[in-house]
């Protein structure tokens, strides 16, 4: 397992993954291609555009943030009845050097 499926097993509730730079969201898209993650619409993370939020989700696919998640990102612990979990990607690659 790696950096980004780990997040799956490590924490429950709602994954929200926060991309300060576009650097960072490349290289965050670059590894969840790499462990096997796709967006919902079965599309390789590389070809789509970089975003400063993602969530990640247990069936191995990932999507952008709207609106009222990016709310929720900002001011919720919850989302509905689930944990809302934030992770700083920087913090995941600070870790694994």
């Amino acid at each position: 397992m790696s950096k980004i499926t780990n997040l799956l097993f490590a924490y429950t509730g709602r994954i929200y993954v926060y991309l300060a730079t576009e650097n960072i969201c490349n290289q965050f898209l670059k590894d969840a291609e790499n462990e096997g993650f796709t967006f919902c619409d079965g599309t390789k993370p590389t070809a789509k555009h970089s975003s400063d939020i993602l969530a990640i989700n247990d069936d191995m696919t990932m999507n952008y943030v709207g609106f009222i998640g990016r709310m929720a990102y900002q001011a919720a612990n919850k989302i509905g009845n689930e944990s809302l979990v934030k992770i700083d990607y920087q913090n995941i690659l600070n870790q694994a050097e």
